[in-house]
């Protein structure tokens, strides 16, 4: 395994630990506009999100959207986009990140029935496209580029 961690840093990947929850959860710090928070590593989710509840916690400007979400069991849901805002994960960064806002509430009462903390929100495949994720769940690593 050191060879692949070897191999990743002379490729410029830098390493970011996430943890898995009781639920079988990624969850992983990030900070948004210098702000950090709680959220899921979810490959499954097209984009990044978090909670209204949480605009302005992480100084975000919502703008309404004409995109409805689905997903977790939910369809329809109204949602409001935030763009051009900085993204943190350990030392991997980017300036221009546009994260969905919705309702997450569904997400969190999941979360709390299993007796696992709430989150901020989700980082979905967008920001694992843009970085080249490689993700070594062994280890309990992702690699961004």
């Amino acid at each position: 395994m050191n060879q692949l961690k070897t191999l990743l840093r002379t490729e410029g990947y830098k390493k970011i630990k996430f943890k898995v929850s009781k639920t079988q959860h990624l969850l992983i710090k990030a900070k948004i506009n210098g702000v950090e928070g709680n959220f899921i590593l979810d490959t499954g989710a097209s984009n990044s999100c978090i909670g209204f509840e949480s605009v302005a916690f992480f100084n975000l400007t919502a703008q309404d959207s004409p995109t409805q979400a689905a997903g977790a069991g939910a369809t329809g849901m109204y949602t409001q986009m935030a763009t051009n805002n900085s993204l943190q994960l350990s030392r991997w960064r980017t300036n221009d990140f546009s994260v969905v806002i919705f309702d997450m509430s569904h997400v969190n009462t999941a979360l709390q029935q299993y007796k696992a903390k709430p989150v901020h929100g989700i980082i979905g495949a967008d920001i694992l496209l843009e970085g080249k994720a490689i993700i070594d769940y062994f280890n309990h690593y992702l690699y961004l580029k």
